[in-house]
């Protein structure tokens, strides 16, 4: 049965936020939703308050069959969404009413249907292999045959920039053929994404004018200019923007659906959510990024974890004073958080401010800040860095403010060997020396790999004096050679993400020994939450520590 349209659509039907991601996106190469994944978006992106979610073409894809077969089935309630079916005008020669495509539309019991028509008379002509007259016959029949059917329409015009640039009429024939028909949009698409935003703008405008239509616009990013030529859109008349989440889609992809809302919302000042739910962009983009099994973009415009994320001193120090000074926006406003980053370019006040953000105060230690500006100099001339490394450079603040205790264990050696047996098994073996507390422990493991046997052994030493040891565990282990200083040996850094169920923070380690300097990172993880058990008064710390020199990353060896 078909639901009709939601009372809630943001700002009722004068603006049209339009999803596309489960099928233009899908488009994008490596992704390939699942029937449940299509669901689970779908249920993710109504959350979020867009108003039209293309859910696929019903008939073409056994799929998007599925799925709407399930939606319908009310496997997908939407509360603020109104869910589409996408498809193709009736084929040159065939009556409408017996194109089986078209018929599966229908089926499909969407209230709106999208359809896709050719507006371009080259592509009429060599593509479809079709005379223009058939073609607009073709528009024609199939959005009459489907309104009266009970059915919303709206038109994807195909290659309309090209096509209005090589014959204008014939691009609005074919606009006007399904608008008289009783389409309620015209969307604009730019198939082969080569426009830039003035010419699109002019061409928009110049259609609106010539048409008085309710126009769309469709963008994709191959001149990287998709969000832009959108936003350029609306402000030269459209009145509905066609989006993918995190601009999937095929080859560029298409514009990102979160960088259009956050600029029409702050930008524009257009509504276009429902109330409260434009703090949801960057928790939604993330959750989509998770079920299409691509990494968040880092570098993401609004929703990205570096889209406020500042690095020189000059900056920092401006933000100090006011945090509006360096950002565009609150970045509260779409869900995300500002970030100071600390490097080698770090002034005091990049330091201030990242130790505010790990929840130290150091306004009023002067010495302490300068100690780890110095340090911190020192060791990204190494080749050490602490952007992505909090955890480490929480404990190098620390052991500049005087507040780091003796270490959970001291490092007394460890030695890793390599053991390839008869039958082509290769296995590490490690041993470990440690000082925790007065005892001095001996400890042995396997593992698939030198750093994976380290880990063990250590365990296995510290667990029975370190019962909180228990809960923690590695969630992720990166490397990466570093070869900035050409006729010198490279060294390698690694980054240990660790978790313990509830928080996860990530360490750093830097030697031209691979092992060492995972030995180092994992050393920096576990005091690091020895750091967090003793703030927080839970667990236990072993007494009597030996006395220990701690090293650039906080691991410590006996004197």
């Amino acid at each position: 049965m078909i639901r009709t349209s939601p009372t809630d659509t943001p700002l009722g039907d004068s603006f049209h936020v339009y999803d596309t991601t489960l099928r233009d996106g899908a488009q994008r190469e490596g992704v390939a939703y699942s029937v449940t994944d299509k669901l689970a978006v779908a249920r993710l992106l109504d959350g979020l308050g867009v108003g039209f979610i293309e859910g696929g073409w019903p008939g073409a894809l056994p799929k998007d069959t599925e799925f709407f077969a399930r939606a319908a089935a009310g496997e997908f309630r939407p509360r603020h969404a109104v869910l589409v079916a996408f498809g193709a005008t009736r084929k040159a020669g065939v009556r409408v009413d017996r194109d089986r495509q078209v018929r599966a539309l229908i089926e499909a019991e969407a209230p709106v249907v999208t359809v896709v028509a050719k507006s371009d008379r080259r592509h009429v002509e060599l593509a479809l292999r079709t005379d223009v007259e058939e073609n607009l016959a073709m528009v024609a029949d199939t959005v009459r045959y489907l309104v009266a059917a009970g059915r919303r329409v709206f038109l994807d015009a195909e290659h309309f920039f090209d096509g209005y640039a090589n014959d204008p009429d014939y691009a609005l024939s074919v606009l006007e053929s399904a608008v008289n028909s009783g389409a309620d949009v015209a969307v604009l698409c730019d198939t082969n994404g080569g426009q830039l935003p003035l010419p699109l703008a002019e061409t928009v405008a110049d259609v609106r004018a010539r048409t008085g239509f309710r126009i769309g616009i469709h963008c994709q990013d191959d001149t990287s200019c998709a969000v832009a030529n959108t936003v350029a859109a609306v402000q030269a008349g459209a009145s509905h923007v066609q989006c993918t989440a995190n601009g999937y889609g095929e080859r560029a992809g298409n514009a990102d659906l979160f960088a259009v809302i956050a600029n029409l919302v702050t930008k524009l000042g257009r509504p276009v959510l429902p109330a409260g739910a434009l703090p949801e962009l960057t928790r939604v983009s993330h959750a989509l990024a998770e079920i299409a099994n691509i990494a968040p973009d880092a570098h993401q415009a609004y929703v990205g974890a570096s889209a406020f994320a500042h690095k020189a001193g000059l900056h920092a120090s401006a933000i100090k004073v006011d945090p509006k000074l360096y950002n565009h926006i609150d970045p509260a406003d779409v869900g995300n958080g500002m970030r100071v980053l600390v490097t080698e370019m770090a002034g005091r006040s990049s330091v201030e401010l990242k130790g505010r953000e790990l929840g130290l105060d150091l306004a009023n230690r002067p010495e302490a800040v300068s100690g780890a500006v110095a340090r911190i100099k020192e060791l990204e001339a190494k080749g050490w860095s602490f952007e992505a490394a909090d955890a480490s450079l929480e404990l190098l603040l620390r052991t500049e403010l005087s507040e780091m205790d003796s270490p959970p264990f001291v490092l007394e050696s460890y030695r890793v060997v390599l053991d390839h047996r008869k039958d082509g098994e290769i296995v590490s073996e490690a041993t470990v020396k440690v000082h925790v507390g007065a005892e001095r422990v001996i400890a042995t493991a396997e593992g698939n790999g030198p750093v994976h046997a380290l880990d063990a052994a250590l365990r296995r030493a510290l667990l029975p004096h370190l019962p909180w040891l228990a809960t923690v565990e590695l969630a992720d282990y990166k490397v990466r050679i570093l070869t900035e200083h050409p006729g010198t040996d490279a060294v390698t850094r690694v980054l240990v993400e660790s978790t313990d169920g509830g928080d996860e923070w990530v360490t750093v380690g830097v030697h031209g020994n691979i092992v060492e300097a995972s030995w180092l990172a994992l050393c920096d993880a576990l005091a690091h939450k020895a750091m967090r058990v003793r703030l927080g008064g839970t667990g236990d710390q072993p007494k009597n520590a030996v006395s220990s020199a701690t090293t650039a990353s906080g691991c410590s060896s006996v004197r």
